[in-house]
C-alpha cells in the first residue's frame, strides 16, 4: 500500500506537475470523508499521511467520560487512561486505529477523489496555460473535422475552429498547419473550452502588429479596422512622429509587408488609409478614389450625407455595398450616399443661348440669327472662314450674305 501510494504521489507530481503536497492533502481528506461515510470509527477522525514513506497513521478523537452514551465519540475513563494515563473526565484523547480498519469504501473514495483531482488539475492547468494568450495568435495542426468544424492540436490541448469563426472560402484538411486567433476560452463541465477564430477583425489587427515593428514600439498606431472576413478590410493608421509614413510602414517595401497578411488571409483585400480624428477628412479619405461632394455632417444622428459623381458611385458603394458597409464602420458613422444631379441645359436653351450671342451685333435680325444657329454657326467667334457663298449655299440671298459679312466683320475688328 505504501509503495503505490509513493508511486501515485510521484507521478502526479512528475509527469501531471501537481504538488506532492496537494496530492496528499486530496487523499487524505478522501480517506477521512469514506471513513465516516462508512461510519468506521469516530466521527471526529484524524488522518495523516507520511509524503516519505506513505505510511498513513489515524486517529479518532474521543471524549473522556465515565459513562458512555455513544462509543463513537466517547470513551470511559478507565480506558482511556490505559492509552494516556493521568487523564481525567471532560478531557479528550486521540486513540490511533488500524489504518485498514478503514475498509474498502474509504480506499475506494479516496481513489475517486484522486481520479476527480487529476481531471479538476488538468482543466485548472489548461486555462492557466492559456488564459494569458486569448488575444493572441496560436498555431496548430488541424486534426478531424467534428461536423462543420474543425478540431486543431496545439500540441498541449485541442481546441475548436467554429464554422461561423472560419474565413468563407478556406477549407482545410486534417495534418494541415493552421495559424488562428485564440478568441476565447469558454468554461462547460467537461472542462474549458479553447475557441478560435480566423474571422475576426482582432485577428487583422494582431497580424499586423506582429509583422509591422512600428506598431509594436508604438510608432505607428492602428485606430480603426473594419473587415468583411475573405472580402476586404480597411484600417486607418496614425503616427505622432512627422518622418514616418504610418501607411508606408504598414504596407512595408514593395508591399512586403502587407503581401505577407493578405497571403496569410488567403487573398484578402487590404486597403490601408491615413487617420484623422475629423470625420469629414477621415471620409474623404477613406473612399479614395472616389470623390466626395457636399459633405453633410448630422452630429445628432450621427450620420454623413454626401455625393459622388456618377462615375464614382460605384466606387463609393462597392461590390454589393460592401465598401460603402465598410467605411461606416471604419468611421463609426451611418453613411447616405446620393450621385450629383447635374443641372444640363436642354436644348432649347443652348439655342436660345446661341441666338441671343448673335443679337449682341448691332442691326442683326432675330430671323437672321436663328437661320445662321441653324447652319450650326452658334455665335460670331465661329463664323471664322464663312463666306458669302457658303450662305447662299444654306439659303441666304447675296444681300443678305454680304450684309452679315458686313457687321460680323465690324462686330469682330
Amino acid at each position: 500500500m505504501n509503495n503505490e501510494i509513493l508511486s501515485i504521489l510521484e507521478y502526479m507530481e512528475k509527469q501531471k506537475g501537481i504538488p506532492r503536497e496537494d496530492m496528499i492533502d486530496t487523499i487524505v481528506n478522501a480517506i477521512h470523508s469514506g471513513a465516516l461515510r462508512g461510519n468506521l470509527g469516530s466521527q471526529d477522525l484524524k488522518v495523516e499521511l507520511n509524503p516519505k514513506t506513505g505510511d498513513i497513521k489515524a486517529w479518532e478523537r474521543l471524549k473522556v467520560v465515565d459513562s458512555v452514551s455513544s462509543p463513537s465519540e466517547e470513551i470511559h475513563v478507565e480506558h482511556a487512561r490505559e492509552i494516556e494515563p493521568g487523564c481525567n473526565t471532560g478531557d479528550t484523547i486521540e486513540r490511533a486505529i488500524d489504518p485498514a480498519v478503514l475498509g474498502r469504501i474509504a480506499a475506494q473514495n479516496a481513489l475517486q477523489s484522486i481520479k476527480g483531482r487529476l481531471r479538476q488539475f488538468e482543466k485548472d492547468r489548461l486555462y492557466d496555460d492559456y488564459k494569458d494568450s486569448v488575444g493572441d495568435i496560436v498555431s496548430g495542426v488541424v486534426r478531424r473535422k467534428d461536423r462543420n468544424d474543425l478540431i486543431v492540436d496545439l500540441e498541449k490541448t485541442e481546441a475548436i475552429l467554429p464554422l461561423r469563426e472560419r474565413t468563407p472560402g478556406e477549407d482545410y484538411q486534417p495534418g494541415e498547419r493552421i495559424r488562428c486567433l485564440l478568441k476565447k476560452i469558454d468554461p462547460t463541465p467537461q472542462g474549458p473550452v479553447l475557441v478560435l477564430s480566423r474571422a475576426s477583425v482582432s485577428f487583422v489587427r494582431r497580424l499586423f502588429e506582429l509583422e509591422v515593428t512600428e506598431i509594436v514600439d508604438g510608432t505607428v498606431v492602428l485606430e480603426a479596422i473594419s473587415r468583411e472576413p475573405g472580402y476586404r478590410t480597411k484600417m486607418a493608421v496614425s503616427t505622432s512622429d512627422p518622418k514616418v509614413d504610418p501607411v508606408g510602414s504598414c504596407v512595408g517595401a514593395r508591399g512586403a509587408r502587407v503581401k505577407s497578411i493578405v497571403r496569410e488571409l488567403g487573398g484578402e483585400k487590404i486597403d490601408i488609409v491615413r487617420y484623422y480624428s475629423d470625420p469629414k477628412l477621415m471620409l474623404e479619405e477613406a473612399i479614395k478614389p472616389a470623390v466626395a461632394h457636399n459633405i453633410h455632417i448630422d452630429e445628432v444622428n450621427h450620420r454623413i450625407s454626401f455625393n459622388v459623381s456618377d462615375e464614382d458611385l460605384a466606387v463609393a458603394i462597392g461590390r454589393r455595398g460592401q465598401n460603402a458597409r465598410l467605411t461606416a464602420k471604419l468611421l463609426g458613422w451611418k453613411l447616405d450616399i446620393s450621385k450629383i444631379e447635374v443641372q444640363q441645359s436642354g436644348f432649347d436653351e443652348r439655342v436660345q443661348a446661341a441666338i441671343a450671342s448673335w443679337m449682341s451685333i448691332p442691326d442683326m435680325t432675330s430671323d437672321i440669327a436663328q437661320r445662321l444657329v441653324d447652319m450650326g454657326i452658334i455665335n460670331p467667334e465661329a463664323f471664322v472662314g464663312v463666306e458669302a457663298e457658303d450662305l447662299i449655299e444654306a439659303g441666304f440671298t447675296a444681300e443678305e450674305a454680304k450684309s452679315i459679312i458686313t457687321k460680323v466683320s465690324a462686330h469682330t475688328a
